[in-house]
This record gives structure tokens, C-alpha cells and sequence, in this order.
């Protein structure tokens, strides 16, 4: 199939793929028998298409890239290509690539004919020649040499009307890049995200460490793990649920004061708009420091790195079915656990029994998991539907004890700990904490979350006998924070499976 007489119309037809895919192997035979190689392993010492549109007419350039549009008018062809910076119009004449020489491996009827009918859209190729500006003005590059540099195989959808299924575009999502701009910029902003917190807690004398991403004892968060058999030391192990909380905890005991990590942690649960089965997380621990000192650190963090990654504080976010107008710059909140709740429900957490707080959520059509089901499990979905009523930004404080099994009591308060939760258009995009460092009081909790595992809640906590022992040699006074990539998709207005390059979906069907 000729270049000229292809469009980038999307084909699900497996008898026309297939009849394309028989034409362009053809190709590369054609191409062989001429001495030209479709896969050479360059290297190609080019010039950004963004930055070739910028050089004087005349100017010696070579550009390299993928062929998007090609288009012959007699002895002439028009292309279009595009690299990583964007799109630059190319040349080809019969005059020019005629009198070119040829390559010496190459046969003499390699010209300018040849090129029109073994150039496909979607191959990649560099052109060498010189800047020039059409009769239309357009900046362009006057074509004196052609070199393939890899043969497609595939006609490219179109941009518009092939390739619009949202599972299609993240199982092709190479595609989805290629055609459509604004994935490949979030790719950028999302490393900005990851590199503007990076920069902010070095800055702050924080030390980036490293820790086990398979863990005989999962810790630091309350969810199912994957399970997987090693098979070396012939016993199971489990995928990390949180970004090494427990290890970086020993760092403090270790003689460490600030330490963070961003890695991928992976939790065996549900997928929905804003949570996936893997996904990066940052944590970081810092000792001598207790939530109050946390959060006036995350506010700071949140406002950096927001303002670095979008350049702006003020969003439009559309969550639960509602539209939540949010400006980081405004004041921050606090939000008292057990106030707000009984402010919007009429129901005391601390006082109501498990039958009456499961009541109000059949009342309040709030669904629920009736696995494993327990007073701090219907406590907490009482929380997340009051959760939705609140804007932000702010702060979630003084959670009960029963949910938060790793952080310190608050001594003003009993049954109260001091926890914080940014809370943000309806959701909680990070948790910080004093932590906990009695070593016989976090026994005591693990004994508690042990017991509830065992009663079928698989999402309790399992019990880590090493990590209480590392408390024993005492640890300092300390605060740690936990906050994912779910916090870049809420401030891009996606669900995170949309703003992670390649998530995970089931096997495409046969």
C-alpha cells in the first residue's frame, strides 16, 4: 500500500491488518534486495524538530522521527514528522533525491520514486538536508538524503476517530502518546511532581533511602497483601503495602533523624478511580518532631509541589459526583474526627456500639464491607461518607485509637491519637502521625490487630515481632508521612489508572 494512498484510519478488520502488514513486509524485502537495511541500529545525530523550525533558511539540518502524514504531488512529496519536541514538515523532490548519491551498499535506482513507494506513515526515518520555507510559508526541510531508520509494520489509528476506548488507549498506550499530546505532557508533569518533592525534603536535610520491597511481615498500613513463595529461603514472603515504614522506623532507632523513599508498593484490593493495585508512594519519618510540626511540613510540601507541577494553587476538582472548588492557598482547616462525624450524622463514634453505627450507614445507604466487619471498620465508612461533605484544604485530627494502630496516644485525650490526614475535595491524600514508640504498647496493638485478622478481617495488621524488638533499644520522638500518586491524578482531575503510564488490566481477550 502506497504512503499517498493510506490514511491514519484505524483498522479493528483483522483480514485488512493483515492484508497491510503483507504489503509492508513486501517492503522490506524491496528494501533488502536495494541494500538498504529497514532496522539499521543507527546512531542518528539529530536535531529536535522544535529546535530545526527555529534554524535560518538554508541552514544544513538532519531531523529524525516518525512519519505522520506523506502526501506526493507529481515530483514532489510532502511529510510530516514527529519527534519527542513536536512536528516538522519535510520535502521530498525528484530533482534532489535523483542527483543525490547514493549510499555505496545501496542499488542507483534508490531515488526519489523508490522512496514514494516504500515510505509508510508510522516508519521512522531521518532526513538530511537544508531549512527551508514553502510557497505557503510553511518551515520545512528540504529533503537531500532519506535513511529508514525502523520499517512500521501497522497502520497508526486515527487520532480522532480510531483510538478513543478508554481500556484500548491504556493497553496500547504507546499509541495513546503518540496521538494525543497532552498524555505525553502529563508524563512530564508527573515527573515534576515526583522531582519537586524529592528536591523539597533534600532541601530540608531529609536522606532518600531504600527498603525491602518483599517482606516476611507486612507493616505501616492496614491492607491485603500479595503473597508469593520464594523460593531460595523456601518460605512465603509478602509485597510491600507501605513504603517501608517499619524499616525506616529502625533508621530512626539506628541513629538516622530524617529519611524518606519513593517506590511502588502494591496492595491486593479493589481498583477504582482513585486506587490501583500498585502505584508509587512517598514516605517520610522524621525524629524529634511529633504531627503538630507534620503538618505545618506537609502544608508547605503540598503548596510547593502543587505550584511547581501546575503552576497554580486554585482547582476545579470533580470527585464523588460533585464539583469541589479548592485553593491551597487559602487557609488550611482542622477537622475533629468525632465532632465532624457527629455534626453530619448525629452519631458519636466513641460511644455508639457496632449495631448502631452499621444502623446509620443502612440508614445513610453508605456501602459497606460486611466481611470482617467490626466496630473500626464501621467507624471508619461512617467517616469517608462525611468525608465527601468536606472541600478542604485542611486537615482530618484527633482519629480514635481503633483505627490508627501506629501512632502515638494523645495524652489530653484518651482513646484519641495524634493522626492527621490532608483532606482534599472529599478524599484524604496522605497520613502523618506522631508515631509510636512505646515498644510495649505497640506490642499490645499488634496482639489487637492480630486478633482481628484471625476474626477475618484480612486487611488487620500483621504482627512484627523484630520491629517491636527495635523499639526496645528505644526510638526518638518522631513524625512520619505517607502521601501517593493518587494526590498528582486528584490535581490533574483524572482517576490515577488514567495518569499511570501503564496500570495494570486483565489480559486482553482472545
Amino acid at each position: 500500500m502506497a504512503a499517498e494512498e493510506e490514511s491514519l484510519a484505524a483498522t479493528e478488520d483483522a483480514s485488512l491488518l493483515e492484508t497491510i502488514r503483507t504489503q509492508r513486509i513486501d517492503k522490506i524485502h524491496k528494501l533488502r534486495e536495494a541494500g538498504i537495511e529497514p532496522y539499521p541500529s543507527g546512531p542518528v545525530d539529530k536535531t529536535a524538530a522544535a529546535d530545526a523550525l527555529k534554524l535560518p533558511d538554508g541552514a544544513a539540518v538532519t531531523i529524525a522521527g516518525r512519519i505522520m502524514l506523506f502526501r506526493v504531488m507529481g515530483n514532489i512529496a510532502f511529510g510530516r514528522l514527529h519527534d519527542e519536541s513536536g512536528d516538522i514538515q519535510f520535502v521530498l523532490s525528484r530533482k534532489e533525491l535523483d542527483q543525490a548519491a547514493a549510499p555505496e551498499s545501496a542499488s542507483p535506482e534508490v531515488g526519489f520514486k523508490f522512496w514514494v513507494r516504500n515510505l509508510d506513515l508510522g516508519d521512522f526515518v531521518a532526513i538530511e538536508g537544508e531549512r527551508m520555507e514553502t510557497r505557503t510559508g510553511e518551515r520545512s526541510v528540504n529533503a537531500r538524503r532519506v535513511t529508514l531508520l525502523s520499517k512500521s509494520l501497522r497502520p497508526l489509528p486515527d487520532k480522532h476517530a480510531g483510538l478513543n476506548n478508554e481500556d484500548v488507549l491504556l493497553r496500547k498506550r504507546y499509541l495513546d502518546i503518540l496521538l494525543h499530546r497532552e498524555v505525553q505532557e502529563m508524563i512530564y508533569k508527573k515527573a515534576r511532581f515526583w522531582r519537586s518533592i524529592r528536591r523539597f525534603l533534600e532541601d530540608r536535610a531529609f536522606v532518600e533511602v531504600q527498603t525491602p520491597a518483599l517482606e516476611h511481615t507486612t507493616g505501616g498500613a492496614d491492607a491485603r497483601p500479595f503473597v508469593t513463595h520464594h523460593n531460595y529461603l523456601g518460605t512465603d514472603v509478602c509485597l510491600r503495602i507501605s513504603m517501608g515504614e517499619l524499616w525506616q522506623k529502625r533508621l530512626l532507632v539506628g541513629g538516622l533523624e530524617k529519611v524518606f523513599e519513593i517506590g511502588r508498593q502494591f496492595r491486593n484490593e479493589n481498583q477504582s478511580r482513585e486506587h490501583l493495585n500498585d502505584y508509587d508512594q512517598m514516605e517520610f519519618y522524621w525524629a524529634y518532631a511529633n504531627y503538630e510540626w507534620g503538618m505545618q511540613l506537609v502544608q508547605e510540601l503540598f503548596i510547593h509541589t502543587i505550584s511547581e507541577t501546575f503552576g497554580t494553587l486554585q482547582f476545579t476538582l470533580h470527585r464523588n459526583g460533585r464539583e469541589y472548588v479548592v485553593d491551597l492557598g487559602a487557609e488550611w482547616q482542622r477537622y475533629d474526627y468525632v465532632e465532624t462525624v457527629a455534626e453530619l450524622t448525629g452519631v458519636n463514634v466513641l460511644e455508639a456500639s457496632t449495631a448502631e453505627l452499621v444502623a446509620k450507614l443502612d440508614e445513610l445507604e453508605v456501602p459497606y464491607d460486611k466481611d470482617g466487619l467490626n466496630h473500626a471498620r464501621a467507624m471508619d465508612a461512617l467517616w469517608k461518607h462525611c468525608r465527601r461533605q468536606l472541600t478542604g484544604p485542611g486537615f482530618l485530627v484527633n482519629e480514635p485509637l481503633e483505627v490508627s494502630p501506629l501512632a502515638k496516644r494523645n495524652a489530653d485525650r484518651p482513646g484519641i491519637v495524634e493522626r492527621f490526614h490532608v483532606v482534599i475535595a472529599g478524599s484524604e491524600l496522605g497520613n502523618g502521625y506522631s508515631e509510636l514508640n512505646d515498644p510495649v504498647d505497640q506490642a499490645e496493638r499488634f496482639a489487637e490487630q492480630q486478633a482481628l485478622r484471625e476474626a477475618g478481617d484480612s486487611e488487620a495488621q500483621m504482627a512484627d515481632d523484630e520491629f517491636v524488638e527495635a523499639l526496645e533499644y528505644a526510638m526518638p520522638p518522631a513524625c512520619g508521612f505517607g502521601m501517593s500518586e493518587r494526590v498528582f491524578a486528584f490535581f490533574m482531575d483524572k482517576s490515577i489508572r488514567e495518569c499511570q503510564i501503564f496500570p495494570l488490566l486483565k489480559p486482553a481477550s482472545t
